[in-house]
């Protein structure tokens, strides 16, 4: 809206003292037409911007001319900064409010804590793209016109209408109950209802998205951390799933994390690191064949404890896989 955006670039200048119309351009994502559009408006409205002409001209507001935002205390304020950077993108959809917010939240410091809570930010590093092997980690992409007609629909209460493909199916249509969103690992899940029956959905395999007017039947409170828990483990107990112990080399952790279907980790108390620092972990896979593929892509990184025909299944491998490449001297 433009009100936001207004309020957006008036916390800009703000913050950088001066800029050009195309650095507020590019900030604001707009055109440089539009910027100016919106310095008139500012002018007219009674905030003192002014141009400055030259090679190093710009926009900039009289000095003392300041915004007012209250009710966060350092510590929240640092959170927000040290959690922003990166993440905007991924909460939903939400990036660009997510930066417009925390150009509200800078500006609302005092003018000798701003300096000192940026440079404190900038000393904390969240969700990296890369890990120690430098390999990039792969964050599902959700198209920004989908994103939005699922959120407003979470957040109205609406019924949603979802072109949803499911592993080893068609793409088909699917009316459903929104309840909430989920985040794990870096995919983001939708928490619904189906005909009365739970459903959760993959936010990546969503191709698209409607909002419906209706009133979608679903409880007035909601505890998302109760659901998902539950979900899990329901999810971990049903059908012809392999659960197996895994010791994993910790350079090698996240690979067995894509692999697997699931992982009790975080939040389970399931995860153990034996003595040589190896954590252990109880990984779900779709069956017996599948998880002798994902152990036999970490080699001698990974270990399964438990069940004892995994196991089995693995030596025997292995000793068939010896026996081939013996000496023939």
């Amino acid at each position: 809206m433009r009100a936001d955006r207004l309020v957006s670039l008036v916390l800009l200048l703000r913050r950088h003292g001066r800029l050009t119309a195309d650095a507020l351009a590019r900030e604001l994502e707009v055109s440089t037409r539009t910027v100016l559009r919106d310095i008139e408006a500012l002018s007219a409205a009674g905030v003192p911007v002014y141009a400055e002409r030259g090679r190093y001209g710009g926009f900039a507001l009289l000095p003392g001319f300041r915004t007012e935002l209250t009710g966060l205390n350092h510590d929240e304020t640092l959170a927000l900064l040290a959690a922003g950077p990166g993440r905007g993108e991924q909460a939903f959809g939400l990036g660009r409010a997510l930066a417009s917010a925390l150009r509200k939240v800078v500006d609302a410091l005092p003018e000798g804590h701003r300096a000192t809570a940026d440079d404190a930010a900038r000393r904390f590093l969240v969700e990296p793209e890369t890990d120690l092997l430098s390999r990039r980690t792969v964050t599902e992409e959700v198209p920004g016109a989908t994103m939005t007609a699922v959120r407003r629909a979470v957040l109205a209460g609406h019924r949603l209408r979802i072109h949803y493909a499911a592993v080893d199916q068609e793409p088909r249509w699917r009316t459903v109950a929104p309840i909430g969103l989920v985040t794990v690992r870096d995919r983001a899940y939708l928490l619904a209802t189906r005909a009365g029956e739970d459903r959760t959905y993959r936010l990546s395999r969503v191709l698209a998205a409607e909002e419906l007017p209706e009133p979608a039947r679903r409880p007035d409170r909601v505890d998302l951390d109760r659901i998902w828990r539950e979900r899990s483990a329901r999810f971990l107990s049903d059908g012809d799933h392999l659960t197996a112990l895994v010791r994993v080399a910790p350079a090698r952790r996240e690979e067995l994390l894509d692999a697997a279907l699931a992982v009790r980790a975080e939040g389970f108390d399931a995860e153990e690191p034996d003595a040589d620092g190896w954590p252990r972990l109880e990984a779900t896979f779709q069956d017996s064949r599948h998880a002798e593929w994902a152990l036999w892509q970490l080699g001698t990184d990974a270990e399964a404890l438990t069940p004892r025909s995994l196991r089995a299944a693995l030596r025997d491998g292995a000793a068939a896989l010896a026996a081939r490449y013996e000496d023939p001297s």
